[in-house]
């Protein structure tokens, strides 16, 4: 009787629902810095497509791509595993850290954002204009 589901029906709901309030901040506060040491508004990583376009930009991948992204299914988790993976390149980052930031976000987004990784500009011929 004591079950998980019985005490989210109770209203434990609130309780998971600030959890996921606190683990989306976090992140959004370490995207925030993120977007700051590549030029790109901080404010942006609360708008939830906007800072999908920031990031994108920041990667140097096309804006269609948010397509992609929202819409295309199976190709959303191909691309979401290419952009994390750019991100940590675009900071001078390796594989390892790619990883974290794709299964461990509310630790390395902020880990990212706050330290002393300078941002670098990959190389790509389709810059995405603004």
């Amino acid at each position: 009787m004591n079950s998980f589901l019985f005490t989210v029906a109770k209203g434990g709901g609130g309780f998971m629902f600030f959890l996921f309030f606190v683990v989306w901040v976090v992140s959004a506060v370490g995207l925030w810095k993120i977007f700051e040491k590549a030029g790109k508004p901080g404010w942006g990583a609360f708008i939830p497509i906007y800072n999908l376009i920031l990031w994108l930009e920041i990667v140097r991948r096309p804006g269609w791509w948010i397509i992609l992204i929202y819409i295309v299914p199976i190709a959303n988790i191909i691309c979401l595993f290419i952009v994390v993976f750019d991100l940590a390149k675009s900071y001078g980052k390796g594989v390892g850290y790619g990883l974290g930031l794709l299964f461990l976000p509310l630790i390395f987004f902020p880990m990212l954002g706050f330290s002393d990784a300078v941002y670098t500009p990959l190389e790509r011929e389709i810059v995405v204009q603004t």
